[in-house]
């Protein structure tokens, strides 16, 4: 948990969330890349890992 002066010190209201750094529309932009890549990626270890990002971007965003 933030203290109040901590908060002022990043220039925000101590009950002021952080704003996100993605927005759902990019979620589907990132889906749409990396599932491109995954297909067209020949080592199957690194088509894997991009095959489990596009899993964890899905339950994201």
């Amino acid at each position: 948990m933030m203290t109040d002066t901590e908060a002022e010190t990043e220039g925000r209201r101590p009950e002021e969330r952080p704003r996100a750094i993605f927005s759902n529309q990019d979620f589907k932009l990132l889906r749409t890349a990396v599932a491109e890549y995954a297909r067209t990626c020949e080592d199957p270890a690194e088509s894997q890992r991009y095959a489990n990002l596009l899993h964890r971007l899905g339950r994201a965003g």
